[in-house]
């Protein structure tokens, strides 16, 4: 990473304002041809990846528990009528499935499965966050990536070994996945300029709609055909392989990068110039705990992220169950409101620079408009979904618009820390993943819980109870959430916790 020293050096290479305006018409030619949009689209493509391996289960888990049926041994004969093609893939599609074990889970149970991959996640964002704002992301999130991947591929043994082993690996991949999640943040410090933040931010973190998309989409398919595990390794496998990808081609810094024009770099350095994201070894920590814009921020992660979680893990079941939808068209219909959502996360993020480059609005009112718009609508939305049960394209209608207007809060409080602590990205990820998380080991136990104890009301409870910790989380954020650099991250003396 590059030091303060060697930044301010070069923005001392540029005179003040008529080179800086001459760069930024350079890299507003480039527009999505730079290379700090292909860093997004990059780093889109690892969360595309992790979100995958976080969604695998919760499409999968309906055919590793629904299949009652003790499996049987496949055919060992290897003749077939040679004039029957179809019949021979059929066949073959049959004997791939007999392999794929079926499992008595109860509701309970499956809600600890699906919980698990946050249960150790709230130890490592922390630590994840403050090593790759020291030394860089690169690393940390590479390693995670493929940790992550290689883990995956170990999921269909450990389930058949038992649910402890299951929950165990679980836990150790979401270590690893936290590691992507929280070190990627660390990259925008360097590479981000302000008027860019909220679209680099967003188009990076569409990765996880899209991920879930893909996932839904193909997974239904896959457990079909050729059997549940095959989710696991063909998934996992993309994971290995995007990690050949991410460490030739990403950098920390974009002063190091090799294949960055003069034109975007001198644009990218001057556009930080006035910002301090130098990190410092120690932490402002009593400044952090008496600030109630970070608590705003902290408390509005727990109570999206609480609604975030229920939703990627229990739409397969809802729409299975209630719907009546086989494996296939759950998996498709699942996934319609999760490509939606990757759309308008990027439109999101495109809308709210436009609006802050314009002057339309502060940045502070972008954040809290973006995020009440993001947190209100869902929330009155899913509440209505018990009550149009009996229609399908009314409740895929509710859950499309649902999941395309919450994204509306990355580009508000989700990335406000980018805000208010350039110079703490990376820590501050870590501590707000920690947030995430715990919303995230609590929310699908609790839904599991409700479903468990009343099937009919029990997905009723379920949506009024993340419609109420969302709403509460908006209300705590609009009163205290602020959008300048706060005094305990700016390059100052002080006292250290």
């Amino acid at each position: 990473m590059s030091t303060r020293p060697d930044v301010k050096a070069t923005v001392g290479d540029i005179s003040s304002d008529g080179n800086l305006n001459v760069a930024q018409e350079e890299c507003s030619r480039k527009g999505f041809c730079s290379v700090r949009h292909g860093l997004a689209l990059i780093l889109q493509l690892c969360n595309f990846s992790i979100y995958t391996q976080q969604m695998n289960l919760s499409i999968a888990i309906p055919a590793m528990v629904n299949n009652t049926a003790p499996p049987s041994q496949p055919n060992a004969s290897t003749e077939r009528p040679s004039t029957d093609s179809q019949g021979y893939w059929n066949e073959t599609l049959k004997e791939f499935k007999a392999m794929a074990p079926a499992y008595d889970w109860s509701p309970e149970i499956q809600g600890i499965i699906l919980s698990s991959l946050n249960y150790g996640s709230f130890l490592a964002p922390i630590p994840s966050g403050y090593v790759a704002g020291i030394f860089g992301a690169k690393y940390v999130v590479g390693a995670g990536l493929f940790i992550s991947s290689f883990l995956t591929l170990f999921i269909p043994l450990a389930a058949n070994a038992g649910v402890a082993l299951l929950i165990v690996l679980r836990i150790v991949q979401g270590i690893a996945q936290v590691m992507v999640l929280t070190g990627q943040y660390s990259i925008w410090v360097k590479w981000a300029p302000p008027l860019e933040r909220s679209q680099l931010t967003t188009i990076a973190g569409s990765g996880s709609m899209l991920g879930s998309f893909i996932v839904l989409l193909a997974g239904g398919l896959l457990c079909q055909t050729i059997g549940w595990p095959y989710v696991f390794y063909i998934f996992g496998g993309i994971g290995c392989a995007c990690c050949l990808l991410w460490f030739p081609l990403i950098y920390d810094d974009p002063v190091n990068h090799p294949f960055i024009s003069a034109g975007e770099k001198r644009y990218i350095v001057c556009s930080l110039a006035q910002q301090d994201c130098s990190p410092g070894w120690s932490l402002p920590i009593r400044a952090m705990i008496k600030s109630l814009p970070l608590w705003a921020i902290l408390v509005s992660y727990f109570c999206e992220y609480w609604l975030f979680y229920t939703i990627m893990a229990y739409t397969p079941t809802y729409i299975s169950s209630v719907l009546q939808a086989n494996l296939r068209d759950s998996g498709i219909l699942s996934a319609l409101p999760f490509v939606v959502g990757c759309i308008c996360i990027i439109l999101g993020g495109l809308l709210a620079d436009f609006l802050l480059s314009r002057k339309i609005l502060r940045l502070i009112t972008i954040r809290k408009l973006f995020t009440a718009i993001g947190v209100l609508f869902p929330s009155v939305i899913l509440v209505s979904l018990p009550w149009v049960r009996s229609s399908h394209s009314m409740t895929m209608t509710f859950l499309v618009l649902s999941s395309a207007i919450s994204s509306f809060c990355e580009s508000g409080a989700l990335v406000n820390f980018l805000d208010i602590a350039p110079r703490y990205t990376g820590f501050l990820k870590g501590l707000l993943q920690v947030f995430a998380h715990i919303a995230g080991a609590i929310s699908p136990t609790a839904a599991g819980f409700f479903i468990s104890q009343d099937s009919e009301f029990g997905w009723r409870n379920v949506f009024l109870l993340s419609a109420a910790v969302n709403i509460s989380g908006l209300v705590f954020y609009l009163i205290f959430g602020r959008a300048d650099v706060q005094d305990w991250a700016k390059e100052q003396t002080f006292t250290h916790l």
